[in-house]
């Protein structure tokens, strides 16, 4: 009992004002990191023009070259987030990607663009595991759903600034300009973090443990081996997860070419649907997720299998409708019921493992989804669109996504089997 009582008094030393902060300051960084990472979508319409690249040039410096070290790189650095302080690890990586995005906007060919986007992913793969660690300590499990969630808002506002933002510099200046305002901002935010965030202890709301040695990369393999849920969300999240981020990618392409609206329009109209849409889908999932997982853990895994039914044919008729405007107003429900699981399955995952396992299973997850999601999904759909394009030429875009959306599906039956092992597989029953 005695082991609980200083992290209870230090959880209890926190002000509201402070974990608000802490939070705020999380989703300011997340949501750069989204603007490094998506802020390439809106610019594919230039750089293509400049440098000369098809769309399966395209999907792999947009997919594969940021996905390759991101994932591969979140497990070892996970390893030490879960013994070093969190808050230098996301410092060192946010000034990192931030600068590797500045070199973006620096390259004269497609091989140093495909580069730059390597170092913008080695960069990113500090950024995530250790702040989903740090949420869990700073927030009680009744309320890590909705934490998680908000965390999570990073997603769509990074991803519409980034693409609103990149639109409008395009237009005003240039694609280069755009990638080297937004790395060095980063750079100036990171010193701001490390200097106003404080390592929380590990663990201090959950039951106290009899060791204090850290879990090895074996024995979280081990544990996760036993508990089938962990696997089925992270397949689920990641079926989903690539239909998630093509569309990020391609929609403003889709815009531009099957519409014929210029780059700006096309950025405002996809930012407004990721903002507007996005933070809806977010915060309902971790709501949800919060007020019916307390009754019935299943519901971390419901939630998001229900959503993920209801987006395919919203996607189909928004792909096929014959105005941009029809076409605004249909993306926006499934962009927020694609969004749905953030809450409920990144807050699933903290419950799955010892709190000294939290970051080593995120990152596992990430390098799992981000590998298929953000390196399969994004050429998956470029390399659909370029077979389609002898049958379609430029609506061969359209009917890419259209098929994409198929992946909400095999999202759906896999979130419904985790459900059926999820209170089974909860850390302490």
């Amino acid at each position: 009992m005695t082991a609980a009582t200083p992290a209870a008094a230090e959880a209890k030393a926190d002000s509201k004002l402070y974990r608000g902060y802490v939070l705020f300051i999380l989703v300011v960084v997340y949501t750069f990191n989204f603007i490094d990472r998506q802020i390439i979508g809106i610019l594919a319409v230039p750089i293509q023009a400049e440098l000369g690249l098809s769309d399966r040039q395209l999907g792999l410096m947009g997919g594969i070259a940021f996905a390759l070290f991101y994932s591969t790189l979140g497990v070892p650095i996970a390893l030490l987030a879960d013994r070093v302080n969190r808050t230098w690890i996301m410092t060192i990586a946010l000034a990192a990607w931030s600068l590797m995005t500045a070199a973006c906007g620096m390259v004269n060919n497609f091989w140093q663009l495909f580069a730059a986007r390597l170092g913008v992913g080695v960069g990113e793969a500090g950024g995530v595991a250790p702040a989903y660690s740090l949420v869990a300590d700073f927030f009680p499990p009744n309320q890590r759903a909705r934490a998680l969630a908000i965390y999570s808002f990073g997603i769509p506002i990074g991803s519409a600034v980034g693409i609103v933002f990149g639109g409008f510099v395009a237009s005003w200046i240039d694609w280069r300009a755009a990638f080297i305002i937004v790395g060095v901002a980063g750079l100036v935010l990171a010193p701001i973090f490390k200097l106003t965030v404080r390592e929380p202890e590990r663990g201090r709301f959950d039951p106290p443990r009899q060791t204090t040695e850290r879990a090895k990369l074996g024995e979280v393999f081990a544990v996760l081996m036993k508990k089938p849920s962990f696997f089925l969300l992270t397949l689920g999240a990641s079926c989903s997860s690539m239909m998630g981020y093509g569309i990020f990618f391609w929609l403003p392409s889709f815009f531009v070419r099957s519409f014929q609206v210029d780059i700006l329009e096309a950025s405002l109209l996809f930012g407004g649907i990721l903002l507007v849409g996005g933070i809806i889908g977010v915060w309902a999932g971790g709501a949800l997720g919060d007020k019916l997982g307390e009754k019935n853990r299943a519901a971390y895994a419901l939630v998001p299998a229900v959503a993920f039914l209801f987006t395919v044919p919203f996607y189909a008729l928004g792909v096929l409708s014959s105005t941009p405007v029809v076409a605004i107003l249909l993306f926006s429900v499934p962009v927020a019921l694609g969004l749905m699981w953030l809450g409920p399955v990144l807050s699933a995952f903290q419950h799955l493992v010892r709190p000294d396992m939290r970051a080593t299973a995120s990152a596992l997850f990430l390098l799992i989804n981000n590998l298929l999601g953000i390196g399969g999904g994004v050429y998956i759909l470029g390399e659909f669109s370029e077979r389609l394009r002898p049958y379609f030429g430029d609506e061969s875009l359209r009917y890419s996504i259209l098929a994409g959306s198929g992946f909400y599906l095999m999202a759906a039956i896999l979130f419904f089997f985790a459900a059926r092992r999820l209170a089974k597989d909860w850390e302490g029953g």
